[in-house]
């Protein structure tokens, strides 16, 4: 069974309904996006990831 929110045993009575509250109205506003440079350095920082080889090897 997935853990959600409302099922989650640390949230319980006003604590959970204020915190349910304020996720949905955060849920309502607009998704920021990513500028074109932004996306141009996300891209270049994860290709770099992509070629780390891990464990490193010994030359």
């Amino acid at each position: 069974m997935a853990m959600t929110i409302k099922t989650s045993p640390e949230l319980w009575g006003d604590d959970a309904k204020l915190f349910t509250e304020e996720a949905e109205r955060n849920g309502k506003l607009p998704t920021p996006k990513l500028s074109e440079s932004q996306r141009k350095t996300l891209t270049t920082m994860l290709e770099s990831a992509r070629n780390i080889i891990f464990p490193p090897t010994r030359k």
